[in-house]
């Protein structure tokens, strides 16, 4: 990062936390589903007219894994513009290793629907999935998505994973009805995943 010409971010705010961890002085603009049009629009302009090595941070987790980018990337595609990818930590694998629930095949679904109809058509479609199914959850619909989880999948193994890699890191194991006994201070940022219909637990 301080030896490009330009940093596009998800939240400049937490970005410059970084920024200034190190010591580096880069003019930032942030990049997000409001302003990727406008903002797509001129990281390819500053990339074709002045050949700007540009890079695009990720609040937390990976670019484009439920996080803005991927608009970018087809438009850098479609103008024949060079980019590439710098690993960085992954929610869906690092929750996956700690779950202990089977890692060989598995499925992401990142956040569901908002709507009712749409998550509960999905859960109901989740009954005869053998693969781990992993889920991106808030806070605020954590409890309501345990609740249904019971309702549609109550035999299931679940293991929900909270502030991965922070000092408050937690994993809760067991089916649904279990989680909802063993799960507390529902804050910070969570992982859930959900066993394949034919896994019955470390026997």
């Amino acid at each position: 990062m301080k030896e490009v010409d330009y940093i596009i971010c998800e939240d400049t705010r937490k970005t410059s936390i970084l920024l200034n961890k190190y010591g580096i002085k880069k003019p930032m603009k942030p990049y997000n589903d409001y302003n990727k049009n406008k903002q797509t629009k001129w990281i390819i302009e500053k990339m074709k007219k002045e050949e700007m090595d540009i890079v695009f941070v990720s609040s937390a987790g990976s670019p484009l894994i439920s996080d803005p980018g991927f608009y970018l990337v087809k438009n850098l595609l479609r103008e024949s513009l060079p980019f590439t990818s710098i690993p960085g930590p992954s929610a869906v694998i690092n929750s996956l290793i700690l779950s202990g629930l089977p890692p060989d095949r598995f499925i992401f679904e990142g956040y569901l629907p908002k709507n009712k109809g749409k998550r509960h058509r999905l859960l109901e479609n989740l009954e005869n999935e053998k693969r781990t199914t992993i889920v991106f959850e808030s806070p605020k619909r954590l409890e309501r998505f345990i609740d249904e989880l019971e309702q549609f999948l109550p035999d299931r193994e679940i293991s929900i994973v909270k502030e991965m890699t922070k000092i408050h890191q937690t994993i809760v194991r067991g089916k649904p009805e279990q989680i909802k006994k063993n799960l507390q201070h529902i804050k910070g940022e969570f992982v859930v995943l959900i066993g394949g219909c034919e896994w019955t637990g470390i026997d």
